[in-house]
């Protein structure tokens, strides 16, 4: 695994500055089976609150604060598995507003430890219920105290795709000097996918871009959404992927041990479960064509290190 080339900018910056901008790793041993190919991540655990949420969850309190639907003495309120919840928490924190989230509460006990540190309100939902039972639940309490919450919505928020599209997109171009040739990414809220594949298309329309889910209804890649049997988020559009696969809850354990081992690269089960789908179309294109692959390393291993899969490998 090498860097590649990245400005990390200037020194004194407030913390919710460093969002963006983040490292994009070339993965070498995982490919060395494959003669063209290169996989390149996107390390978005360098972003504060340690995930690509980061990006939404900013500028969805940004977009909020501008246009006045988020005002002084309202409290956020959403739904979360666990990393958009610790970016409210982060940035909650940072600015001085107070957050109420309702997530699952078989999310991992690091999850919880970290938003309690940023000193976050959680209100634990029946894990059987899934991600759906903790929007479920979001809704219920907004719609009986509309003006003591703003209601950030991030499976329906435009401006969690829209984070995507005018951050995300534009680094990747930059960073491969438009070389990408595909662009492959986990689905949750779907707002990475799709702001980042609306301008990539924009940019390049022969880029492929592929969205990724679980195979299953019942998985454990936590943060996923398995679009079948949940309810489908409203910034989702399924007209923009040029493929879309399923990925197994397998699959991924088994590459987070391996790019923990191999590429001394710790990452969350949706990361590796992202490289696991970009070798998967690697293998389908013609032999030695060469190609560039970047995905999302949606946050590091060290949120799941109680999971029992890492001393099973």
């Amino acid at each position: 695994m090498r860097p590649v080339a990245h400005d990390f900018g200037p020194l004194g910056q407030r913390s919710l500055e460093r969002i963006g901008n983040t490292p994009l790793l070339r993965l070498e041993r995982v490919t060395r089976d494959l003669p063209g190919i290169e996989i390149l991540g996107k390390a978005e655990w360098c972003n504060p609150g340690g995930s690509v949420k980061d990006r939404a969850a900013s500028n969805i309190v940004a977009e909020a604060r501008a246009s006045g639907n988020f005002g002084p003495g309202k409290i956020l309120l959403d739904s979360t598995s666990g990393n958009t919840g610790i970016a409210y928490a982060m940035i909650g924190a940072a600015e001085g507003f107070r957050v109420t989230l309702y997530m699952p509460e078989n999310v991992s006990v690091e999850r919880k430890r970290i938003l309690q540190a940023y000193g976050a309100n959680i209100i634990y939902t029946d894990p059987g219920d899934g991600s759906d039972g903790a929007i479920r639940a979001a809704r219920e309490l907004y719609a009986k105290q509309p003006d003591e919450y703003f209601y950030a919505n991030q499976y329906g928020n435009d401006a969690n795709w829209r984070a995507h599209y005018h951050g995300t997109a534009n680094e990747i171009w930059q960073q491969t000097e438009g070389r990408i040739t595909h662009f492959v990414s986990m689905m949750g809220t779907s707002g990475t996918f799709v702001g980042t594949t609306r301008r990539l298309k924009e940019l390049n329309p022969k880029i492929g871009c592929i969205s990724l889910q679980p195979d299953s209804p019942f998985h454990g890649i936590e943060g996923a959404k398995h679009m079948a049997s949940a309810i489908v988020p409203k910034i989702y559009d399924p007209r923009l992927a040029d493929q879309d696969i399923g990925i197994s809850t397998e699959e991924a354990y088994a590459m987070a041990i391996r790019l923990a081992r191999e590429e001394g690269l710790l990452v969350g089960i949706s990361a590796a479960a992202a490289v696991v789908g970009c070798l998967q179309i690697a293998r389908q294109l013609k032999k030695n064509e060469p190609a560039v692959f970047v995905t999302i390393l949606c946050d590091s291993g060290d949120k799941y290190l109680s999971e029992r899969f890492w001393e099973e490998g």
